[in-house]
């Protein structure tokens, strides 16, 4: 092969690479597999004795079901959606992030986004090395008791989205 046509291949291959890299694929809950854990989250608070809100949300925080439960405080959609959307934005659980921005902490300026809620409650949803969303939970008498609900509902759909 002469060097021309070596160069010509050389960037006929660098172009292709970058082409395969300028979109992506992302994998999403179908709304059935969402409300099977908002309906699992809600049914774990309330055997718990819990009236509370559960909101799900994909990847991007956009909410894909919001369940509240009859006697759950006005706040707790509001606020389970704000623990599933800060859970989704920062990849991590609100637990984790009400330890990481605690005043003093290098993060503590995160408290002051909208929409930014640091208390448990809001957990990750992923599987299969895929982050699907987030799953918020509110109205528990604190953030352990949400997180427990919050757990129960990702554990209800782990088989369908770990693969």
């Amino acid at each position: 092969m002469s060097p021309r046509h070596l160069a010509a291949a050389l960037a006929l291959c660098a172009a292709t690479a970058q082409a395969q890299e300028a979109t992506f694929q992302t994998k999403s809950l179908t709304p059935e597999t969402a409300l099977v854990a908002a309906r699992t989250a809600l049914e774990a608070c309330r055997k718990q004795g819990f009236q509370v809100a559960v909101a799900v949300v994909d990847r991007a925080g956009l909410t894909q079901v919001l369940l509240r439960d009859r006697f759950a405080g006005p706040h707790t959609p509001e606020v389970a959606t704000n623990k599933a959307w800060t859970a989704a934005s920062f990849r991590t659980s609100t637990t984790a992030l009400g330890a990481e921005t605690q005043p003093g902490k290098s993060m503590s300026g995160l408290r002051n986004l909208p929409r930014f809620l640091a208390a448990g409650g809001g957990m990750v949803i992923e599987g299969g090395g895929n982050v699907f969303g987030a799953i918020g939970v509110s109205g528990g008498p604190g953030g352990e008791a949400d997180d427990s609900c919050a757990q129960a509902g990702i554990k209800a759909i782990a088989d369908a989205i770990e693969f």
